[in-house]
């Protein structure tokens, strides 16, 4: 028998695989890594050793299932809800712990309490984060929650979310996948506490703006979840972990809309139905701002942060490059030699595959 062992990238990380040959056959057997982000890893080597594959084998998932930590600023724009409800219908994902941060993070707590009660999730722990700066949006979600009492909630709460943060990573018999869709003051604290935790951890996170802003134009910006903390994106963005990053390139073009949107709109599912909940809150809160923007009928608003929980997951629809990646002190994500190599989505390969996907788990 004759054996060797390479690493392939696979589409949530690496995964390595054993080629062994034996009686004039080729297999594949998965032996580590982060795992994938589905069934396809198995099926496509049974393919390629013709094997046959059965239909009904194609619905069984064998992949392990990828640990994950959500970090975000619930409460602020509408699409950390929409970002969270495609997490939790996400089965890749094994949610570990979701913290709050950003200004005053007990009210996020509270949205974040409801949605999992809501998902039938209480087993996933809530961490409450660094109540770092004042946020000029306030927390637009609040009506959401204001009959909602935490004490209700039977789930675990961490008053020192960075502590749960670094606990977390550092208990993991696996690698962990950090997610986050806002500034980074918990995460940056995490690694000041922590710097062993790069070691033990990947980044996954909404940030930057390469080579187009907001809105798809050609002028790149200074993207608010950097901006917001520049400090705190500095000290993540140099710290030696494997980081994979959706710029404003591809998460700010994603909305949803016509027979998509009427899907979620419609939907019975608990959990959709209370992302259109918070969404009527959210617009109402932000009526004058968003007259004439938005209709909560028709469209969904931009969906930035769930572009992060698929990269999560998988880069399959996506196109990425390496890039070496600086954060100025004014905020801006420049390409410059001395930067971080990172994984960075720049374009999209099928944007409506993706759209179809998060319709799906959020409404299956």
């Amino acid at each position: 028998m004759i054996g060797s062992k390479f690493a392939a990238r696979a589409q949530s990380g690496v995964l390595y695989l054993l080629i062994v040959i034996a009686g004039g056959m080729l297999f594949f057997v998965m032996v580590g890594g982060y795992g994938c982000s589905s069934e396809k890893c198995r099926l496509v080597a049974m393919r390629r050793s013709g094997q046959q594959v059965l239909p009904e084998q194609t619905k069984t998932t064998v992949c392990k299932k990828i640990p994950v930590i959500f970090d975000t600023d619930i409460g602020d724009d509408i699409d950390d809800t929409w970002a969270l409800a495609f997490l939790l219908g996400c089965p890749e994902l094994d949610v570990k712990l979701i913290t709050t941060e950003m200004s005053d993070t007990q009210p996020r707590v509270k949205i974040v309490a409801r949605m999992l009660a809501i998902a039938g999730r209480t087993d996933i722990p809530i961490g409450t984060g660094i109540p770092c700066g004042k946020s000029d949006r306030g927390h637009n979600q609040d009506l959401w929650v204001a009959n909602y009492e935490l004490s209700s909630y039977p789930g675990r709460i961490y008053q020192d979310g960075v502590q749960a943060i670094i606990d977390t990573i550092m208990r993991s018999a696996e690698p962990v996948t950090v997610i986050a869709v806002g500034p980074l003051p918990n995460i940056a604290e995490a690694l000041r506490r922590e710097p062993a935790i790069a070691q033990k951890a990947r980044f996954v996170g909404m940030h930057g703006s390469i080579r187009r802003g907001y809105g798809g134009t050609d002028k790149p910006g200074a993207e608010y979840n950097v901006a917001a903390v520049v400090e705190a994106a500095q000290k993540v963005f140099t710290a030696d972990w494997d980081m994979t990053i959706t710029p404003l390139d591809t998460c700010g073009i994603v909305k949803l809309g016509g027979e998509k949107y009427q899907q979620v709109l419609g939907s019975s599912r608990p959990l959709a139905r209370a992302v259109i909940e918070n969404y009527r809150v959210w617009m109402n809160t932000r009526r004058q701002l968003m007259q004439n923007v938005y209709d909560v009928n028709k469209t969904s608003s931009t969906l930035y942060d769930t572009v992060a929980v698929y990269l999560a997951l998988s880069t399959e629809l996506v196109e990425t490059e390496h890039l070496p990646i600086r954060v100025t002190d004014d905020g801006y994500t420049v390409i410059d030699a001395r930067g971080k190599d990172i994984s960075c989505a720049v374009e999209w390969k099928d944007l409506e595959s993706f759209k179809s996907l998060l319709v799906e788990r959020l409404t299956k």
